[in-house]
């Protein structure tokens, strides 16, 4: 892996609100966030584990600034908190991804949303499942598109 390696992901949450709790427009059945998470090895993302061969078993914890727009200088809308682990021994970069996308701005500010599942970097799109959330995504259930 790269040292510095700035990868702005534009990402897509849906996020089925299925909680008795609040949602911000009335009737809302649904939420669609989009933002951008800024990835970079060695600063906001860190390398804790090395895998015995290759890249297989490689661990990152990261701690990514998601904004408003592609630029890391665009406003910030929250951190996406969490692992991810290169999955594959046959080569590529299949990752298990585990992630707290929590918001601090917005009118999401203080909730959170729990993304888990399999990224396949080699696919242009790809989607992780939505598991839960916090605050206005309490028991979410939904997906996130990486574009």
């Amino acid at each position: 892996m790269a040292s510095k390696v700035f990868v702005p992901l534009c990402v897509v949450v849906a996020a089925a609100v299925l909680a008795a709790g609040r949602a911000p427009v009335a009737d809302a059945a649904s939420a669609h966030l989009h933002f951008y998470m800024h990835d970079v090895l060695g600063a906001s993302a860190v390398q804790v584990v090395r895998g015995p061969r290759g890249m297989f078993g490689n661990t990152v914890v990261m701690d990514d600034v998601l904004t408003e727009g592609a630029a890391a200088t665009s406003a910030v809308v929250g951190r996406a908190q969490g692992q991810y682990i290169v999955a594959s021994s046959q080569g590529g970069m299949d990752l298990m991804v585990s992630m707290n996308v929590v918001l601090s701005s917005g009118p999401f500010a203080g909730s959170s949303v729990t993304v888990v599942g399999r990224d396949d970097t080699g696919v242009a799109v790809r989607e992780l499942t939505v598991v839960g959330g916090t605050g206005q995504f309490r028991m979410a259930r939904g997906y996130k598109r990486i574009i």
